[in-house]
């Protein structure tokens, strides 16, 4: 069984768990900075059950550990999210960009645009909006049990 984990020294290691007779083992895969493609490839080749790619991509993400994978994607998450932000890229380029992305008709949701903005959003970046969003929650008052509320029930306003 695969699992990432962090060093102190800012480096992560994929490490392989096994159950021996002197009792359990682990050894590295593979040790990294930043979890790319080859490292994954590398990994599997060392693992003795074999390592599905995906699978670590998962681990590491949940690992909290910086990711690289597919460039054209952190490429396409950066200019949705400056295109998002209202910046434009040359008209040249924008006229290119244009003919390679099929086209639908409709305006997209506010929601996509939104979602838009998120894309190339840093972990650092989403962690700060995480911990945002859970103050506001502290930030309620707490229900007092046995208290009448003062707002209707949804089902007494029809």
């Amino acid at each position: 069984m695969a699992h990432v984990v962090a060093k102190r020294n800012g480096t992560w290691e994929v490490r392989e768990s096994r159950r021996t007779a002197k009792g359990p083992r682990s050894r590295t895969l593979a040790s990294f900075r930043v979890l790319t493609p080859e490292v994954a490839e590398r990994a599997g080749a060392r693992a003795l059950n074999g390592l599905d790619p995906e699978d670590l991509l998962y681990l590491a993400r949940m690992a909290g550990a910086p990711v690289r994978w597919r460039p054209v994607d952190e490429y396409a998450a950066g200019l949705l999210r400056e295109l998002a932000m209202g910046d434009r890229p040359r008209p040249a380029l924008m006229s290119l960009l244009a003919g390679e992305i099929p086209r639908d008709e409709e305006e997209p949701s506010h929601e996509v645009q939104r979602m838009k903005m998120w894309a190339g959003a840093s972990d650092s970046d989403r962690g700060r909006a995480l911990i945002d969003l859970l103050s506001v929650g502290d930030a309620l008052p707490p229900k007092r049990y046995g208290a009448a509320s003062s707002f209707p029930r949804i089902d007494e306003m029809k």
